[in-house]
């Protein structure tokens, strides 16, 4: 099992005649069993293709042309166009949205997750490199070149959630060299505002029987892990979790931040120490290195496996 997409998501690529974007089509079509790419979308650009894929003007086309309604789209718009594209997808039906695109407005973006949220449907990002299901599927640009994804990425029974893209790889990979493999990998994205947090896709992990445990990658900045914790004891979690706590040097550099725009520290609740403080009351087990990962999710798991 895995969540959010499988063997039978079809999904689009908005944007799809980017140079970036024929490259990560590319990546997706050869990657596992084959995504079920279904059209892309191009204003101006309708009859083209790319790597075999039909482009259309606009989405209502590419999901006429599908005959039925399509489940998912990979949007790498440039910024000022996201959010029309955003829309546009969602007011066709579409539910599972995934948005490469970074330095997006705040406002943009507040107004696609108000949408999505209204019309039922998920994003995921911005400013992400998607999902990834090892062997079988991957929307977005994580894991890079199928030949590179398919070596960092087993199936198995962790749970990755990055906000980071190149660290969802990074964890992913330390774990599969530990013969742990991922159920499922996501990208949520390192903005201020993002689709999905830690605690938004936990139901969908708790509910995946393949997944036995969570691994996340987290940063100093905002109150994702605060909502985290909070979830994970109210809802008396039956994942182990163990956490990667970045940029811990950042409680003694005031005014200092990571690139991801959600890295900012407003308040003491934002700095690292805190974090890991209120993750470990939660009994979340914070790494201080990702080669401690392996080990320390596995203890996990066995701690909570009946005798």
């Amino acid at each position: 099992m895995s969540i959010l997409i499988d063997s039978d998501t079809t999904f689009i690529v908005q944007g799809i005649t980017g140079r970036e974007a024929v490259n990560l089509t590319r990546e997706c079509l050869d990657y596992g069993t084959g995504a079920k790419v279904v059209g892309g979308v191009t204003p101006g650009r309708l009859g083209r293709d790319v790597h075999g894929v039909p482009v259309f003007d606009t989405v209502a086309q590419a999901v006429a042309h599908h005959g039925g309604p399509i489940y998912g789209s990979v949007v790498t718009v440039p910024p000022a166009f996201t959010k029309d594209a955003v829309f546009e997808a969602i007011e066709n039906g579409v539910q599972l949205i995934v948005i490469v695109t970074e330095r997006i407005p705040r406002r943009d973006v507040a107004q696609m997750v108000e949408l999505a949220s209204l019309r039922g449907a998920r994003i995921i990002g911005p400013n992400c490199l998607g999902i990834i299901v090892p062997d079988v599927i991957k929307m977005g640009g994580i894991g890079g070149p199928a030949k590179n994804a398919a070596q960092a990425y087993t199936p198995g029974p962790i749970g990755v959630i990055s906000r980071s893209g190149g660290m969802t790889t990074e964890m992913s990979s330390t774990l599969s060299a530990a013969g742990l493999g991922q159920s499922t990998a996501v990208s949520i994205g390192g903005d201020a505002i993002i689709g999905q947090s830690y605690a938004e896709l936990m139901p969908l992990f708790e509910a995946d029987e393949q997944t036995q445990g969570i691994v996340i990658y987290t940063e100093p900045g905002g109150r994702m892990e605060a909502e985290l914790a909070r979830w994970v004891v109210e809802n008396n979690s039956r994942l182990p979790i163990v956490a990667f706590m970045a940029g811990r040097f950042m409680d003694e550099m005031p005014g200092m931040s990571f690139g991801h725009a959600g890295t900012i520290v407003e308040g003491k609740e934002d700095t690292a120490s805190e974090k890991i403080a209120r993750l470990a009351q939660a009994g979340i087990t914070v790494a201080e290195r990702i080669e401690d990962i392996p080990g320390m999710i596995r203890e996990r798991i066995a701690e909570r496996s009946p005798a």
